[in-house]
């Protein structure tokens, strides 16, 4: 069902819609003027962030990263956001939680309100896109312990271990790049939208801030990519080193043995053969399979293949 809440100020109302629905839509369309086509990106999944221009207010789609403790898998919640001169609409899934902490703050906590409430929409969403980006820097600090976990671990022989973690790393990190690689246009474009009368000017010193931040953050994102890169190059290298290794002692053992298959089809010949009525003959036999087995041995270890 969907949640619809709403802060009142003396400036604008912050209006906040959990896991939204067609009631809570249809709420938007007899409230607000907003086209067709936005309304149905709130009930429906937008894989780009993106920002679209109107008269009298401006919609914002983001998706952002949320990291689940249990499963250890980043996934993508999105958040849409309608901008207007006297209300901020935020529409998303109740899985946010920068988002979703800031609201409840300022629902009980006069405080709260005063620091992210006292100014216009304007300080608003500046404060929310800041939250943004601050709760992405504590994922990304995850994926790098996470990192040096598994390098510690593939130098300590545990290669076939740490295949399943790496995959999970490059998935949560490739998540993260999808969320973060169109946020840069979006800041930059919002930070330009001082011709509207309801976006103050004076902002967009912030938003710039923002934009250099979520640089930030791309740039990191980039530098973890190409060390799991890495390591998942380097855990490849010595897990083939390890089958070459066993190969190389398997294919030696059956070189060894060639001598004894040599022997025993030889006396397995349906005639007779020297030595075969002899009393000596099975030792014989024993000892022609030990000296080509040493031969072959001395052999392999003088040109260094059983190293």
């Amino acid at each position: 069902m969907g949640l619809i809440q709403k802060i009142k100020t003396q400036k604008f109302t912050w209006v906040n819609i959990t896991n939204p629905n067609s009631a809570s839509i249809e709420y938007l369309r007899q409230n607000f003027d907003f086209h067709p086509l936005d309304l149905d990106d709130c009930l429906n999944e937008t894989l780009r962030a993106k920002l679209d221009e109107y008269d009298n207010y401006l919609f914002m789609v983001m998706n952002l990263p949320i990291f689940d403790r249990k499963t250890r898998v980043i996934s993508l919640s999105e958040v849409d956001i309608f901008i207007g001169r006297d209300y901020l609409i935020t529409i998303n899934s109740g899985k946010l939680e920068p988002l979703k902490n800031m609201f409840e703050s300022c629902q009980i906590d006069e405080s709260e309100r005063n620091k992210y409430l006292s100014d216009d929409v304007t300080f608003l969403i500046y404060n929310i896109l800041n939250n943004f980006q601050k709760y992405c820097f504590p994922i990304l600090n995850h994926i790098s312990k996470d990192l040096e976990d598994v390098e510690n671990q593939i130098f300590s022989h545990q290669e076939k271990k740490m295949v399943r973690e790496i995959l999970i790393i490059k998935r949560n990190i490739t998540n993260f790049r999808r969320s973060v690689e169109s946020h840069k246009n979006v800041i930059k474009k919002i930070g330009d939208m001082g011709h509207k009368d309801f976006m103050k000017n004076d902002l967009q010193i912030y938003f710039k801030n923002t934009l250099e931040q979520s640089k930030e953050i791309w740039e990191s994102l980039e530098n973890l990519k190409e060390t799991v890169d890495v390591l998942h190059s380097t855990n490849e290298s010595l897990i083939s080193f390890k089958l070459n290794s066993i190969m190389k002692t398997l294919t030696i053992i059956s070189v060894l043995i060639f001598p004894a298959n040599l022997v025993s089809s030889i006396f397995g010949m349906n005639y007779n053969i020297p030595f075969q009525n002899s009393p000596f003959g099975f030792y014989g036999a024993i000892l022609l399979i030990m000296i080509g087995m040493t031969i072959l041995y001395l052999t392999f270890k003088k040109k260094n293949y059983t190293k």
